[in-house]
């Protein structure tokens, strides 16, 4: 058994719940002195206010810490380790619960817990590790998302980031250990079935918890032992679709289609511009790369989370690296060699829809109609239009009904 104190990161959207579930635990009878690190981004931290009148922790300094006007995915890494650093210098509690704010990506904040942070004085790792990383979903939210087509967050939880915070409600059912999908008073009974169907195909591992004003069981997010680091990042349900190339039935998973999309021969850009600008919005994620043709030299990547959808530069394809780094890559990654082509190398496109409720092969014939024909493939691809700019991804706006 581990002398070093666990901790449980609570994630989720704006308004999903993640005060109030932090609330209902501390005041929880599990026998646990717990402290505090809560994360906001306004200049006030209105957060640790309702903590502190309504926990029941004694109101000292060490117990309660508080950071505003910065998140700890990023700017205030450094400051969060030194307090973390600062109250295990105390050892006054057995267990450390870290509300972060709504646009915090979880990925950089378990780094931080599991391997430290190069700017900063002090590793975590010597007095803590990561337990449980914790997802609040407000299921309110995907019901009306659902339908009416509206966001799946708060767009106005940006907060100075300029990942959208569809993106990063993405990014936090994507890696978790346990998805609490919170206010299910607001929902009828059948929905909840549909949205918890979505949430185990973004997320096939995470224990998925319902709870009404935050009521969780504290066993089910302390002291569980569930996080792995490399299972909760290889684990989102995209990775798993292209791993497995599974077809889900929509009349035994609540109309949750998935389906992969693969090619080998590049997109004409502006009717793969045209497909983005009108994807079906109840796709709720899609994920991978694609080949531009007269982009030769860049894989672009396609990333949509909720109604935000952003394509663009994602990295250089293997095809484009010295024979001494493409051997490298095909030594790594078995079946490559297979499917590489004399001219072309790995150029070509491997792309992951989930949705709910739209038609995967009528989307597929979409796309279809995207690459170039026989006759295109001997165009001058230079004289293409480029959509996708050449440093980073840039956002479609979905087009308005």
């Amino acid at each position: 058994m581990s002398d070093t104190i666990p901790v449980t990161v609570l994630s989720g959207a704006l308004g999903a719940g993640k005060t109030t579930t932090l609330n209902h635990v501390l005041t929880a009878d599990h026998g646990l002195e717990v402290a505090v690190l809560v994360n906001d981004m306004g200049e006030v931290n209105v957060d640790v206010d309702h903590v502190d009148q309504q926990s029941q922790l004694s109101q000292t300094d060490e117990e309660v810490i508080e950071m505003s006007n910065g998140c700890i995915c990023c700017r205030l890494r450094g400051d969060m380790l030194d307090a973390v650093g600062s109250l295990a210098a105390s050892r006054e509690f057995d267990y450390l619960l870290v509300e972060s704010s709504g646009i915090s990506e979880p990925i950089p904040v378990a780094q931080t817990f599991t391997l430290g942070f190069e700017d900063a004085d002090y590793d975590p790792t010597t007095d803590y590790h990561l337990d449980t990383m914790v997802s609040v979903v407000d299921a309110h939210a995907m019901y009306e998302g659902f339908d009416s087509g509206a966001a799946l967050a708060d767009e106005t939880a940006g907060g100075g980031t300029d990942r959208v915070p569809e993106e990063v409600l993405m990014d936090q059912i994507e890696f978790c250990d346990v998805l609490l999908l919170n206010k299910c008073d607001l929902v009828p009974d059948d929905e909840l079935d549909a949205i918890e169907a979505v949430l185990e195909t973004l997320q096939p591992r995470a224990e998925i918890l319902r709870t009404e004003f935050g009521a969780v069981d504290p066993t089910d997010i302390l002291d569980t032992g569930r996080f792995d680091f490399e299972m909760a990042r290889d684990s989102a349900g995209w990775k798993h679709e292209l791993q497995h190339d599974h077809h889900h039935d929509p009349s035994e998973e609540h109309g949750v289609e998935s389906f992969v999309f693969r090619a080998n021969r590049p997109v004409h850009p502006e009717r793969f511009e045209s497909l983005l600008y009108d994807l079906p919005e109840s796709v709720i994620r899609a994920k991978g790369f694609f080949w531009s043709a007269g982009r030769e030299d860049i894989s672009m990547g396609l990333d949509k989370a909720g109604q935000s959808v952003r394509a663009g530069p994602n990295g250089r394809w293997i095809a484009t690296l010295p024979p001494q780094e493409q051997r490298r890559y095909l030594q790594a990654l078995p079946g490559l060699e297979d499917e590489w082509d004399d001219q072309w190398g790995d150029r070509g496109a491997e792309l992951v829809f989930i949705g709910r409720n739209y038609d995967p092969q009528q989307l597929e014939a979409r796309l279809e109609a995207c690459l170039l024909t026989d006759d295109e493939m001997d165009d001058d691809w230079s004289r293409y239009p480029d959509p996708f700019g050449t440093e980073r991804q840039r956002e479609f706006a979905l087009a308005d009904d």
